[in-house]
């Protein structure tokens, strides 16, 4: 295994990266753009560079990781960092578009850069330890050049394909699923509390609420992947009427409904297609449908 990584970006979740290089014994270059962040890690053995094309000269293995594709570019795309690039591998971890990730696969090709792209699925809390979850996506022989290095950052790494696009594919799916059930968290909190019940009262209820979906995933994957759709049991007509309970508890008590509101239309608008007696996973097909 290569002995020597750089990573370029030390916001929270870059100097965790750091940090769980360096508990694997590998030499570590860092840098980021705002000077003095990589203190804590330089008194652990980290290697301090002044310049982020420094950084990047110093390693065969370059992980980015900061907020977005746009910060990614201000750093990688100046001439002297996309020079020190040129035949050396670089993982982008940030967060962004599947076609932003694409664009810089691109970029990265133009230059004579090996490009990998990634995301990171789980919080800074779990880097370095076997719950975290990463995923990757680029040409394949290259992550298995570069899998044991970024294996020392702990958990499970799963390659999802050649297509440098596909991590942040599932990256934004994935966020989707998690920031719409907080939504329909905070949202419950809300008229949960308007009724006189605490967010501690109610959240033995919703966390059992929650362990009825994963099996509902599995078996709406299978509907929509097959086109079965089948309402049998739950058909949407009767979903839509416990949203608009929602939305109607929600008016009594003045509190926004805007999301379930939006919930309610889509379900609304695929009932009116003609689609009422069909499962709720009906409605991904409709919302996928170009007008």
């Amino acid at each position: 295994m290569q002995s020597a990584v750089t990573v370029l970006g030390l916001g929270p979740m870059g100097r965790c990266l750091a940090r769980a290089f360096l508990d694997a014994g590998l030499s570590v270059t860092v840098w980021n753009r705002t000077p003095g962040r990589d203190r804590e890690l330089v008194e652990r053995g980290a290697f301090g560079a002044a310049s982020a094309d420094g950084a990047v000269a110093a390693s065969p293995l370059t992980v980015i990781c900061v907020v977005n594709y746009d910060a990614s570019d201000a750093v990688l795309r100046t001439e002297p960092v996309t020079r020190a690039l040129k035949g050396r591998t670089l993982v982008n971890l940030s967060a962004d578009t599947p076609g932003r990730a694409r664009d810089t696969g691109d970029w990265a090709e133009r230059h004579g850069i090996r490009y990998l792209d990634g995301a990171i699925m789980t919080p800074t809390t779990t880097i370095g330890t076997p719950a975290s979850v990463y995923i990757h996506s680029g040409p394949e022989d290259l992550y298995a050049e570069h899998r044991a290095v970024l294996e020392a950052l702990g958990g499970t790494h799963t390659h999802l394909g050649e297509d440098v696009g596909r991590a942040a594919a599932y990256d934004i799916a994935l966020l989707d699923v998690f920031w719409t059930a907080m939504a329909g968290y905070a949202h419950a909190v809300a008229i949960a509390r308007a009724e006189g019940i605490s967010a501690r009262e109610l959240a033995p209820f919703a966390q059992g609420i929650a362990t009825i979906l994963p099996p509902l995933f599995e078996e709406m994957a299978a509907e929509f992947d097959d086109g079965g759709f089948s309402g049998e049991g739950n058909p949407l007509t009767s979903g839509l009427s416990t949203m608009t309970h929602v939305v109607h508890a929600s008016q009594e008590h003045g509190i926004d409904a805007g999301v379930m509101r939006a919930i309610e239309a889509t379900a609304r608008r695929t009932v009116e297609l003609g689609h009422g007696t069909d499962g709720y996973i009906r409605v991904a097909e409709v919302l996928g449908r170009r007008a």
